[in-house]
């Protein structure tokens, strides 16, 4: 059982975990070296728990421990208990969730073990919004892609705000880094996809044209918001594709257009 401390010094080195969550740039570098990750709210803590990532701790405003219990009685990392006020002044803002965790992250994945069983693939180049990465990693999750490859660029899925939008979903869909970009979508090719960049340039081909459904292996490849997949990206592409567009609409916020695609993409598969 784990223990439920009451801190009440926002200074306490005790919660160092969980100090300065707003400061984007220093919890970019922070998490990933002391090998943290920041989940918030109850459901999220319980989905990354379920998932198998260890707890090293918990930050819960008084009316959470209750609600919080079960969870509680079966750790043996430390509860601290805090008022409202005392959470703002450790990270930052108002956790209107009264509920945080941090968890150790696990060893990611190679690009190439993904791929041995995969058999629908994200690819993202440059995505650093950690909104839009959330958005992705649930719709991934929900439309039955295997696995995500991220540009050694692109932000990570483990951020507390990305964590927060994809709900948890970030813990259920594994994902690993290209070392190289471009040039580590040629391993990807070699393990027998065809990789279809998703991109509004009219040369592209309608989704429903090429018929990913139908295609035994297929990694989906998307851009950053605004400026889209890179010219060498679209270079080393197989193909390009295309979500159709009425009423005068160019193109959709990439998390949109990735459900569609990832629907067109998914819908019919072969079985395995």
């Amino acid at each position: 059982m784990a223990d439920l401390i009451t801190v009440e010094d926002p200074d306490d080195p005790r919660l160092h975990d969980y100090t300065g969550l707003t400061d984007v740039e220093l919890r970019r570098k922070r998490e990933p070296a002391e090998g943290l990750f920041i989940a918030e709210g109850e459901k999220v803590i319980r989905r990354a728990k379920e998932t198998g990532y260890e707890m090293r701790s918990m930050l819960l405003s008084a009316k959470w421990v209750d609600v919080m219990r079960d969870v509680i009685d079966e750790l043996p990392a430390p509860v601290y208990a805090v008022s409202p006020e005392i959470a703002e002044q450790v990270t930052g803002y108002h956790v209107h969730r009264g509920a945080l965790a941090s968890m150790q992250r696990k060893p990611l994945p190679t690009a190439a073990d993904l791929l041995q069983t995969a058999r629908r693939v994200v690819i993202m180049e440059s995505v650093n919004d950690h909104t839009n990465i959330g958005a992705i990693f649930r719709s991934a999750a929900a439309l039955g892609m295997d696995a995500v490859l991220l540009s050694p660029d692109c932000a990570d899925p483990l951020y507390r705000r990305s964590v927060k939008v994809s709900m948890g979903a970030v813990f259920s869909v594994p994902y690993a880094r290209l070392d190289t970009w471009p040039k580590g979508l040629e391993s990807v090719r070699e393990a027998g996809f065809t990789l279809l960049a998703l991109t509004p340039d009219e040369k592209a081909r309608p989704l429903d044209e090429a018929a990913p459904h139908t295609m035994d292996r297929v990694a989906l490849m998307l851009g950053a918001e605004g400026d889209g997949l890179s010219t060498q990206a679209l270079v080393a592409a197989d193909e390009w594709v295309r979500i159709p567009m009425s009423h005068g609409v160019d193109s959709l916020n990439v998390g949109a257009a990735a459900a569609v695609a990832f629907y067109a993409v998914a819908t019919g598969r072969p079985e395995s």
